[in-house]
């Protein structure tokens, strides 16, 4: 008896990490709708172009993928009234935002709002045959 101790111990163990419990499902399915909705969140009519390296040694990209937004929500601003703003940024390997310049002004507070509101932006990053590369994004953001 002393010798079938480990096995009492390992197989309930064992059986615990192959089984998924119905909490676990939900909450997957939960996360999977949630990321989806994510995905299809505003990109404010956005372009997205690659940046050039100076090393040179890049080789040519095959399969290149665009970033894909995970979470962009729109600056709050409270006077837009016949205004635009445009907005120039990288999108780093990390997927987060960097270097954002405005192109287009909408006035000091306007402006201020729009870029702490663009740094907190997250992406998937664009890729290049399979490997996370920079993007440079630029967003419009107006009234109409």
């Amino acid at each position: 008896m002393l010798r079938l101790w480990p096995l009492v111990v390992l197989v309930p163990v064992l059986a615990q990490g192959t089984v998924s419990s119905p909490a676990s499902l939900t909450q997957t399915t939960a996360l999977e709708q949630h990321e989806r909705k994510a995905w299809k969140a505003l990109t404010h009519n956005s372009h997205f172009a690659d940046v050039p390296h100076l090393s040179g040694g890049r080789s040519h990209c095959e399969d290149v993928q665009p970033p894909q937004a995970l979470a962009t929500p729109p600056p709050l601003l409270t006077s837009w009234r016949d205004r635009r703003v445009k907005v120039s940024f990288i999108i780093g390997t990390d997927g987060r935002v960097h270097s954002p310049l405005i192109l287009e002004s909408a006035g000091p507070t306007g402006d201020r709002h729009v870029l702490q509101t663009v740094r907190t932006w997250r992406y998937r990053p664009a890729t290049c045959n399979g490997v996370p590369t920079e993007t440079e994004g630029k967003v419009e953001f107006s009234s109409r």
